[in-house]
């Protein structure tokens, strides 16, 4: 009996229809573990029999393999789908064959429970269904637990982009009222009050402890279900402790091989509820009951168990390596552990899911043994690629330590050398720059004297980088074109992209025509497939298009490059391009977004010093700009990263943020000084930082440095206010147009710098503008604009903010549209908005945010807010 989901049957249904009609749906479904999720679905699935359904589901036994559901979808869907994944083919091949598999004419419903355990390639494909689903006619139905997402969780960002789609739903599943819990506790005896008070009106938790039947409420869900198993006889128990060993759905041949159940044993499990019939095989009813029995299992109890499953799943000629691997790790036979996670991660990775290919990597090693240095080095250095694709750059720098140690016991002085080579990345991206260029140095030197190989070609082209960021341009392009002979002779198509990439970075420094070398990279790097090369020409192109004022390519750039490092699961770019793109926000004007995004990406668990350290620098400079004395933490941490990193290209522009923050507090002693520090890094400098280094010497009555510069600061250098100004404008740099007027020596133009600053919210650099009027003797001077309520701080709309403060009152639904008279569904549509406004995954995460914020705390219907029609 399903008790108060009437409106999201109502909405379910709804969203179906349109799917059938062609106006494809893919429709979130969440709630906390035992709500209810799968048993919603499974009434939507009874109301329309029409439509051809496949269900997949991610299983928490064990790190999954990758794109595990749409292989169950497959099977049962069968036809050119199945034939696909059966034949080794490519990702794109795979999401290929789905999307054509749902093209009809036939409706089709897939659904793919529990994606909180998805692995990144099976996220990807729902971000990939996600943007093609609206003219098809098919319904996707994605379900998860929404207690279960930590921050920086791979499902939050997939859902934020899916909440993006036009043809994306959301359904929250509430936990049950009291009114909900009495129905289902009447007769049982026991209190309902109780009962709610216990369970929190969680639907599985009730049933649970309804179904204990003792006299006295038990302490947990989790007691009341062991409570259940230890009434078992024996043989239906052994049955049921092999089940939780197999999972979710249980292989009913497997079953028998191992338990050897008796059909009375069987039918004890079903009388029992722990395991529920499912289209001829069997279940646990809920994930919550298969893991209370299988951590409940002692070791020297299902050790034994693992093997046999193992055993069999071999012999049958199982191919899952992930499951492989699981039942070894189980069985602690060390052989196959080791054997079956190096495939499962080797797999993984091939697929994207580098996240999964960690963990298998990481599984290998435990059970690697000491004896076989070899082996374990090439495992460390596997997972030491892993992680730092995943912007895990310490624990990638620790294991390369580990490795580079056995090369050396080894003796294999080419993969020691190649070793060196791979330390110089992490060691820069942990800002760590001299340590950076010397490891570069040191594996030029262990691989030059074994000839032409692809470790040396590495080794020259890690070499090169380090050389661009120091200036060092003539050495950067030296080795670069001697890598490039060998890597095009070897057929190195990763390492060329890696040349082409560097090599445009410098003809960008030294104001030279570079667009053509870094699309060569990308093209050379999406050919190969190379994901590391693919997110580095990415991000060098946005920095670049940026560094040139092409700040619609950069944003073009950003949105293609971000979806693939997100598709790819290569949070390392994916870090790169965001920080990237809060740069492209500040000097486009939009602060408040810039300072959101940025603060956003710094709560990121994972993320490396050199992808903090951009952010940093902007943040500081915002702040800075509005007179935040918070500003100055950015920018000591910055110049703390920088002078660790020691790259004149990072230093020129630190000592840049750091002199604006000290001229606006009017301290120019220290402004010189930055501005000092920054001349000496001018080597490195590109036209952009040389630029802005130049128009602030000149503001403060210094001489110019020689060098190229962009457009804009040689024309305000010559003495062309209007000019420049016409130039920033059509740029779209609107602080940048202002700080020119700023320079002017018309009176005009300081009142119109002012207005600029103001609308900017640049408080400090408004304040200058106004100082400057009132030392002139102006009149007229206005106050500047006072702190009346702006938008909403997070972009909801009047309506979706007393939604929220509803919510905090913790009303359902259609409370809501009783008091603020419309209609639940739309209420529904507000609630969707607001947690994707805030980005938290659930009702209770959005009140616990406003309230963070201080949202709820807002009078009434603001002035200023935007307003809709409901």
């Amino acid at each position: 009996m399903l008790l108060e989901r009437e409106l999201q049957l109502a909405a379910l249904d709804e969203y179906a229809a349109e799917a059938w009609r062609g106006e494809g749906r893919l429709v979130l479904v969440s709630g906390e573990a035992g709500v209810g999720k799968s048993a919603l679905v499974e009434e939507v699935e009874r109301r329309h029999p029409d439509a051809r359904w496949a269900w997949g589901s991610c299983d928490g036994l064990f790190t999954p393999r990758p794109l595990g559901p749409l292989l169950d979808i497959a099977a049962q869907l069968g036809g050119t789908l199945h034939e696909t994944t059966s034949g080794g083919p490519t990702r794109e091949e795979i999401f290929q064959a789905l999307l054509g598999s749902l093209a009809g004419p036939e409706p089709t419903a897939l659904v793919f429970e529990d994606v909180h355990w998805a692995d990144e390639a099976t996220l990807d494909l729902l971000r990939f269904v996600g943007k093609r689903l609206r003219n098809l006619p098919a319904l996707v139905l994605v379900t998860y637990r929404d207690d279960e997402l930590a921050p920086g969780h791979p499902l939050r960002r997939c859902l934020a982009q899916l909440a993006t789609e036009r043809s994306t739903r959301r359904i929250d599943v509430p936990r049950l009222t009291p009114a909900g819990v009495r129905v289902l506790a009447d007769g049982s005896g026991l209190s309902a009050e109780e009962l709610h008070h216990l369970t929190g009106g969680n639907p599985f938790f009730v049933a649970e402890l309804l179904r204990d039947r003792g006299n006295q409420l038990p302490a947990s869900a989790r007691e009341a279900v062991l409570g259940r198993v230890d009434a078992l006889e024996r043989p239906a128990r052994r049955a049921l402790e092999v089940a939780a060993l197999l999972g979710s759905r249980v292989d009913l041949d497997l079953l028998h091989a191992v338990a050897v159940p008796t059909t009375d044993a069987l039918d004890e499990l079903l009388d029992s509820g722990l395991l529920v019939s499912d289209e001829g095989t069997l279940r646990f009813r809920h994930e919550i009951t298969r893991r209370a029995v299988e951590d409940d299992l002692p070791a020297h109890r299902s050790a034994p168990l693992h093997g046999r499953i193992l055993a069999l799943l071999r012999a049958a000629g199982c191919d899952d390596d992930a499951r492989l691997a699981y039942h070894a790790e189980g069985a602690a036979d060390a052989v196959a552990a080791q054997a079956h996670a190096t495939l499962a991660a080797e797999y993984a990775a091939s697929l994207g899911s580098h996240r999964e290919a960690a963990a298998q990597y990481e599984r290998a090693l435990r059970w690697a043994g000491a004896g076989d240095d070899r082996t374990r080095a090439l495992l460390l250095d596997g997972l030491a690629d892993e992680y730092g694709l995943l912007d895990r750059w310490e624990d990638s720098l620790e294991t390369r330590e580990t490795a580079l140690g056995l090369w050396r016991v080894v003796g294999d002085e080419v993969r020691e050398g190649d070793g060196v080579r791979r330390l110089s990345s992490a060691y820069w991206r942990l800002c760590r720059g001299p340590e950076a260029v010397a490891a570069a140095r040191s594996a030029v030197s262990l691989l030059e004297p074994h000839g032409s190989s692809e470790e040396l070609a590495r080794a020259w082209t890690e070499l090169a980088a380090q050389s661009v960021a120091n200036g060092e341009h003539a050495a950067a392009l030296e080795l670069s074109e001697r890598a490039l002979r060998v890597a095009e002779l070897l057929g190195l198509p990763d390492v060329t992209s890696d040349l082409l990439n560097t090599i445009g970075c410098v003809h960008q420094t030294l104001g030279q025509p570079w667009r053509d070398d870094l699309d060569r990279a990308l093209a050379v790097a999406l050919e190969a497939g190379a994901d590391k090369q693919i997110g580095r020409a990415y991000a060098n192109l946005q920095a670049m298009s940026w560094a040139s004022l092409d700040f619609t390519r950069a944003e073009s750039v950003y949105r293609e490059g971000l979806e693939y490092c997100e598709a790819h699961d290569i949070p390392t770019y994916a870090n790169c391009l965001i920080a990237g793109q809060v740069d492209v926000l500040e000097a486009t004007g939009r602060f408040d977004e810039a300072v959101q995004l940025g603060r956003d990406r710094m709560a990121v668990a994972d993320l490396s010093p050199i992808n903090k350290l951009s952010t940093h620098i902007t943040l500081g400079k915002i702040g800075a700009r509005r007179g935040d004395p918070a500003a100055w933490g950015h920018l000591d941490t910055a110049l703390a990263d920088g002078l660790a990193l020691d790259e004149e290209q990072y230093l020129v522009v630190i000592h840049l943020a750091r002199a604006e923050a000290y001229w606006f507090e009017g301290d120019l002693e220290p402004t010189l000084g930055e501005l000092r520090h920054a001349a000496r890094a001018n080597h490195g400098a590109d036209p952009l930082s040389r630029g802005i280094l130049n128009t602030w010497l000149a503001r403060l009555g210094q001489d110019a440095l020689p060098g190229p510069m962009e457009p804009p600061y040689a024309a305000q250098l010559s003495g062309e206010v209007v000019a420049t100004v016409r130039l920033w404008d059509d740029l779209g740099a609107p602080y940048d147009a202002a700080l020119t007027l700023l320079d002017s020596t018309d009176e005009d133009h300081w009142r119109e710098a002012a207005t600029r600053f103001d609308a900017l919210g640049a408080e400090a650099a408004a304040r200058i503008a106004r100082r400057k009027l009132r030392d002139a003797g102006a009149k007229g001077i206005s106050a500047g604009p006072r702190r009346t309520t702006r938008g909403h701080p997070k972009g909801l709309t009047r309506r979706e903010a007393e939604v929220l403060r509803e919510l905090a009152a913790d009303l359902t639904n259609e409370e809501i549209a009783g008091r603020l008279v419309i209609s639940p569904k739309t209420v529904d549509h507000h609630v969707s908005a607001v947690l994707t406004k805030l980005g938290v995954p659930n009702r209770r995460a959005a009140i616990t945010e406003a309230r963070r914020l201080g949202l709820l705390d807002e009078p009434r219907g603001q002035p200023g807010e935007p307003v809709v029609t409901t």
